[in-house]
Order: structure tokens, then C-alpha cells, then sequence
């Protein structure tokens, strides 16, 4: 059975989705259309895609004779994924996309509240902060499966995470892009992806916004959708007398229309200059070992946007 040559690993928020989207154009790969498909971070409790190895590479059937590959982007920061990637595909290559850790931050926290299930604070500075009591248990989510979701810095542990991929494949297999030069110039970063997965790097594509702040219209029926009264899928089966698998793919539809009709895109409000400034000097040693670690001159990071 085909299988997947090379992974999307993260970061969150930076650019990930957009670049499965632009890859999946391209005529000699194959990405499947379901994104996070988390197979890999067994250390993180996530929702899986596929229950078992046959179900994971079945997902890439339809890319038999394409470079196939996948974006996860807990895989970043799961301490056994890179482990469990090398044993699946020892000669996989892997990209890695990151960005600023604050905004990153303020992105993913609205991310977090967009997706309904994981968390109920509403501000960002005040979620930060209860980061701590969270570790000890405390103001979790009833509904929130995976609290490892909320322990925000743990996301921006960069130089860990990277230096775990760079220790497991070499350098030589690790594709690190910053978020600010794929906005500056995506055409340019991504031909060097190209380059970098050995497919035509002359492949152009038309390169729209990225993915922009969304907010829900309306919590009730957001809840509704994620988590629908058991009977009303008693009442479904009524009305769709089909075989479950079928019943499933067309309520799967149906929720993500509505999905898509609860859905607004809204400028996320600027932090505050003094909570930003303070996060930033809590990242700045962080910054400064990845700066290290790349090689690359990363002060920008430290200055309010």
C-alpha cells in the first residue's frame, strides 16, 4: 500500500493549512483531504483519523504513484511522534513551519475557542494565566477531552521540538520555514519546499489569504452540531433508512454546512501592548536558543507588531 514520504509536523497557526492546501495542487503529490490526521502523537491523547495502520494508509490509496504526505501539527511538540514517524518511514521527510510565539499564541487560543470543545475562556490574557492551575487538574472544560490543549507554552517549546526531529532524521531531512518569510514571499518558500520534496519546482499555483480569524455565530447551535442529542440520531434513522456508514457520511455533510453557515470571519482585536510585552520577555530566552539553533536572527520576535 502507498504511504506517506513526508510530514507537516507544525507549528500550529503558521501557515500549515495553507501549504497542505497549495501542495495538494500539485500534480505529482497526494495530501488527503482531512487534515491533523494525528496517527503519530499517541502521547497526546489526540482524535484519530484512523483507528489502526490499515485505516491510516488507506487514506492514501488515491495517491498511489504521487509523493504522498500529511500535516499534523501536533506531531510538533508529541514527544513520541518523530519517533513513531522514523519507525514507520525512516527516510520521511519532514517540514516545519513557525511563527512568532505570541501571535501564534493569540491565533491558536482563538482556534481553540472556534472549535467548541476545548476551551471556555474567553480571553486570552486571562487563559494564559489560568495555564497554571490547569496543569493541577483545575478549570478544565467539562466537554474538553484533551487538556494538553491548553497548556499553551508547551506549544512554543520550539527549540526542544525541533532539536528532537533534527536528533531522530539529520538536518539534512528537516525543513524549517518561518512564517514570516512564507507571508513575505510565499511563491519563493514554496518552491524551495518543492525543491525540497523532489517534484517540479516549477509547478505555480495561486496563492490566496491565509487562514483568517473565525468566530461562531451562534454557541447553541455550535454545541448542537458537535455534540447532537442522542435522539436526534434516533430520529435519523428514521428518515435516512440507510446503512450506518452511509447515514454517517451524510450527517458528516450536513455538519459541516452548518458549520460553515455559523461561521464568521472577524478581525481578532489587537493585545495589549503590556501583556504582549510581558509575554514576549517570558519567550525571549526561547527565542534566543532557537535563534542559535537556526542560525537565523530572530530580535523581530521581540518587538510588538
Amino acid at each position: 500500500m502507498k504511504q506517506p514520504s513526508f510530514f507537516i509536523v507544525g507549528a500550529p497557526k503558521s501557515g500549515t493549512t495553507a501549504l497542505c492546501k497549495y501542495l495538494a495542487q500539485h500534480p505529482e503529490i497526494f495530501i488527503p483531504p482531512a487534515k491533523e490526521l494525528n496517527y503519530f502523537n499517541t502521547d497526546l491523547n489526540p482524535n484519530r483519523k484512523a483507528k489502526n495502520l490499515t485505516e491510516y494508509l488507506a487514506l492514501f490509496t488515491p495517491g498511489e504513484g504521487k509523493v504522498c504526505g500529511e500535516g499534523s501539527t501536533s506531531y510538533l511538540r508529541s514527544k513520541n511522534a518523530a519517533q513513531e514517524i522514523k519507525a514507520f518511514n525512516p527516510q520521511a521527510k519532514i517540514i516545519i513551519m513557525l511563527r512568532e510565539p505570541v501571535s501564534l499564541l493569540y491565533s491558536f487560543h482563538s482556534q481553540n475557542l472556534y472549535n467548541g470543545n476545548s476551551e471556555d475562556i474567553q480571553d486570552f490574557q486571562l487563559a494564559m494565566e489560568t495555564e497554571f492551575e490547569r496543569r493541577q487538574g483545575k478549570k478544565i472544560p467539562s466537554k474538553c477531552t484533551n487538556p494538553e490543549i491548553l497548556f499553551y507554552r508547551n506549544i512554543v517549546n520550539f527549540t526542544a521540538q525541533i532539536q528532537r526531529y533534527f536528533d531522530t532524521f539529520g538536518r539534512e531531512r528537516v525543513k524549517i520555514i518561518l512564517f514570516d518569510d512564507y507571508k513575505q514571499d510565499t511563491a519563493k518558500t514554496f518552491r524551495e519546499i518543492l525543491e525540497f520534496l523532489e517534484v517540479n519546482p516549477n509547478f505555480s499555483t495561486e496563492f490566496t489569504a491565509m487562514n483568517s480569524n473565525k468566530k461562531v455565530r451562534s454557541t447553541i447551535l455550535q454545541q448542537l452540531v458537535k455534540y447532537p442529542p442522542s435522539k436526534i440520531l434516533e430520529i435519523g434513522k428514521y428518515f435516512l433508512p440507510l446503512p450506518r456508514q452511509q447515514r454517517r457520511a451524510i450527517l458528516e455533510k450536513l455538519k459541516g454546512i452548518l458549520k460553515k453557515a455559523n461561521t464568521e470571519k472577524t478581525t481578532r482585536k489587537p493585545l495589549n501592548p503590556e501583556f504582549q510585552h510581558s509575554l514576549q520577555q517570558e519567550f525571549a530566552p526561547e527565542v534566543e536558543r532557537l535563534s542559535q539553533l537556526l542560525g537565523r536572527d530572530l530580535t523581530h520576535w521581540r518587538k510588538n507588531n
